[in-house]
């Protein structure tokens, strides 16, 4: 009986190593696929600027060069940005009204140190196309409200591909498991 492998565990313990293999494997595709966005999103500055999309979750035209009108600002978010400089401050974002028809846009119309929204009522903003908060995009200005410097432009480095370091990791798991397994069934087969 001690010389055979005990058929569940085995089964259990293998189809978890696959699983994880599996997983190593999608995340090198996912990595592939990552440099391959990256390399789109790299060649859009160098395309014509867009009008801005109508889909405030249309990650297809990020760091494109864009222009919006607001016709007046609904609200303001003030979160943790920098400057051209690189200096720690205030992003300040208006989410604007576009009219009765539109879903509106969200435009970074500058930094400051303070989190007070701006003396800034609406008009034309251009920028570039920057990925905001929970999978939207919004307009980075190129001209600051009044009293702000501009923010610092939306950056690939900003877009992680950690990819294969996932991967590793889930190969690491597999191996792990089933080493562990090995020696768990070595130390069963000892007298």
């Amino acid at each position: 009986m001690r010389g055979r492998l005990p058929l569940l565990p085995t089964l259990l313990v293998l189809a978890a190593a696959g699983a994880m293999i599996w997983l190593g494997v999608w995340q090198l595709h996912r990595m592939a696929w990552k440099k391959g966005l990256l390399a789109e999103y790299s060649a859009a500055a160098g395309k014509p600027p867009v009008a801005f999309p109508q889909n405030p979750t249309d990650q297809t035209l990020l760091f494109r060069r864009s222009e919006a009108f607001c016709l007046q600002p609904v609200g303001w978010r003030a979160s943790a940005g920098r400057n051209r400089a690189a200096q720690p401050g205030w992003r300040h974002v208006a989410d604007c009204r576009t009219g009765t028809e539109g879903p509106g846009f969200a435009v970074d119309m500058g930094w400051s140190q303070a989190s007070s929204a701006p003396a800034w009522t609406g008009g034309k903003v251009g920028g570039i196309i920057g990925p905001d908060h929970d999978g939207q995009v919004m307009l980075v200005s190129e001209t600051p409200a009044p009293g702000l410097q501009p923010s610092e432009p939306p950056s690939l480095d900003d877009i992680p591909n950690n990819h294969f370091a996932y991967a590793i990791q889930w190969f690491i798991f597999a191996a792990l498991a089933v080493g562990i397994y090995g020696v768990a069934l070595w130390r069963r087969k000892k007298p």
